[in-house]
């Protein structure tokens, strides 16, 4: 919407280069340790990390400044640095005129959002406020980096935009170490984007609606394709209680744990007519299939996986499938007994006919790939890649400010429900920890579910470090250790979500974002009570219960 792709805009050894590293929603030393040795690389040179988290998390305790606002007003925020550095004249004029349009709305928008408000709205002191604003806009080079914090939302898609406001505001994209940067969540959730893992787009972004490209496709695959965008997944699980919805195929993914509302998307697979699910171990989503079949690891893998960066690399097959098959095998076979033969005869063919149908994989090889892989676009055989985009031009032409008004979370505290609830990740275990758990030494360290309680409400609640509090939102109810730390602000709770015995998700909300149609993992209305009584004894006390994280 702002620049004409959605993906990293610079590299990953880039960001040990900026002058000042703008982090937001990204908890990256938990989430992504390998990003965060860059962020402190370049501390390190002595560039400017600043942390926008309403935790004080692991890498807020190492920023220069931490900017901890309220949960849900990121776009209050954001807003807030862009009066500031127009105010103060701190923006890119040349930068604006040569390479943007729709400036003047955004203008008229962050008028409305001058300091005092904007701290009555975030919690954040003027003087804080002001001197991120100062060390982002000032510094030669300064690179935004946001992940699941900023997406996970109701207003995920005007967090995104808000950010790309900030970065044309002020010049910095398009340029090395500078740009909007967002981590994905797992190895190859590029890749799979890139691929057509969305509803309205075949692979490369290629819109569905568009009959000259549904042309192409369907000529390439010999088949003829919906004119119309499909679903997301929320509405599927709908779908299934409604009855639009027949059958459902479930590969390497765990949504009985991983997606809002539980007890909804468990109804939902208990409805539909036909559910098959396909992974590497047991899950709770694996229990309510009709049908369950052996997936590949990544060790029985033949292919590539497209990283955060854009970055396309070689997976290679370390050992034969235990199962016999590999998971494209297993899916062409499908394919073909429920009438749509495929014949490809390896991963490599595969890749070959995704290159040439995607544009900006259109001069990729398995032979161009070693030794360290290659970043979209590549459009040609003789092209080396592009690490940086945007240089010179958007790719949509100019880049396009957006007017984005604040809207609050879609849920939020009130007297029945007076605690704000955020969830995320913990250092020892991974998503719904179907791999780590199954680990002795990552489960040891975290055990069991541990809630982030502030000292001044454990007080007030009679809860001490290691006992049990009970949380219940408007979805549902569950029982947590509580390990009480000033990481979170009075009156508000953190919740890791890999516990499929206590899955947060029971208690998320589904509200959706209208564009995205993300959930908003990162804001809900609970209550939070002591529990009666202690619901498993432990030999020892858990790490997690100590560290901070």
């Amino acid at each position: 919407m702002a620049f004409g792709s959605g993906a990293m805009t610079n590299s990953f050894d880039e960001l040990a280069e900026a002058e000042c590293l703008f982090v937001i929603g990204s908890n990256t030393t938990v989430a992504h340790p390998i990003v965060a040795t860059r962020l402190f690389r370049a501390k390190a040179k002595g560039g400017k990390l600043i942390v926008a988290d309403p935790r004080k998390s692991h890498i807020a305790r190492h920023a220069n400044i931490h900017v901890q606002h309220r949960l849900g007003t990121d776009v209050a925020l954001i807003n807030g640095m862009m009066h500031i550095i127009h105010k103060n004249g701190w923006h890119d004029s040349k930068f604006i005129e040569e390479r943007t349009e729709g400036f003047e709305v955004l203008v008229e928008t962050i008028e409305k959002y001058p300091p005092e408000r904007v701290s009555q709205m975030t919690g954040i002191d003027i003087g804080t406020l002001t001197e991120t604003a100062r060390l982002y806009a000032g510094s030669k080079s300064s690179s935004i980096v946001y992940c699941l914090g900023i997406t996970q939302h109701s207003t995920a898609v005007d967090n995104v935009m808000s950010l790309a406001n900030l970065s044309m505001l002020c010049g910095q994209i398009g340029r090395p170490s500078t740009g909007v940067n967002p981590l994905r969540g797992q190895n190859n959730v590029q890749g799979a984007c890139d691929m057509g893992g969305l509803p309205n787009v075949f692979p490369g972004y290629q819109a569905v609606t568009n009959p000259e490209i549904r042309r192409k496709f369907e000529l390439a695959w010999n088949v003829r394709l919906p004119a119309q965008n499909g679903i997301t997944i929320m509405e599927m699980m709908q779908g299934c209680i409604d009855g639009q919805v027949k059958a459902m195929v479930v590969l390497g993914e765990n949504p009985v744990v991983s997606d809002p509302d539980s007890n909804h998307v468990k109804h939902a697979l208990q409805s539909v007519e036909f559910f098959m699910a396909m992974d590497i171990f047991p899950t709770p989503t694996t229990e309510l299939a009709h049908l369950v079949l052996p997936a590949a690891s990544f060790a029985e893998t033949d292919g590539t996986f497209t990283n955060s960066e854009r970055r396309v690399q070689r997976v290679r097959q370390a050992i034969p499938p235990l199962a016999g098959k590999t998971n494209w095998q297993v899916i062409q076979e499908l394919s073909t007994r429920t009438g749509y033969p495929m014949g490809y005869g390896s991963a490599e063919e595969i890749f070959n006919e995704m290159a040439s149908l995607t544009p900006s994989y259109a001069g990729i090889s398995y032979s161009r790939l070693d030794p360290s892989g290659l970043c979209w676009p590549c459009p040609t055989p003789e092209h080396p890649g592009t690490p940086i985009l945007h240089i010179g031009r958007f790719s949509r032409g100019r880049g396009l400010f957006h007017g984005i008004e604040y809207k609050p979370p879609a849920e939020t505290p009130d007297e029945a429900f007076p605690f704000w609830m955020t969830t995320g990740t913990e250092y020892a275990h991974y998503l719904t920890g179907t791999m780590t758990r199954r680990c002795a030494f990552l489960d040891r360290e975290m055990p069991e579910l541990i809630t982030d309680l502030h000292p001044e409400d454990a007080d007030r609640l009679g809860v001490l470090n290691g006992d049990y509090i009970r949380v219940t939102s408007r979805r549902g109810t569950l029982e947590s250790r509580v390990r009480i730390t000033d990481a979170v602000k009075a009156g508000m709770i953190f919740m890791p979500m890999h516990f499929e015995e206590a899955a947060a998700n029971l208690l998320t909300n589904p509200a959706l974002d209208p564009i995205s149609k993300t959930p908003e993992y990162k804001v809900c209305a609970v209550r939070v009570e002591k529990a009666a009584a202690c619901p498993r004894e432990m030999e020892s006390e858990p790490a997690a219960l100590t560290v901070e994280r």
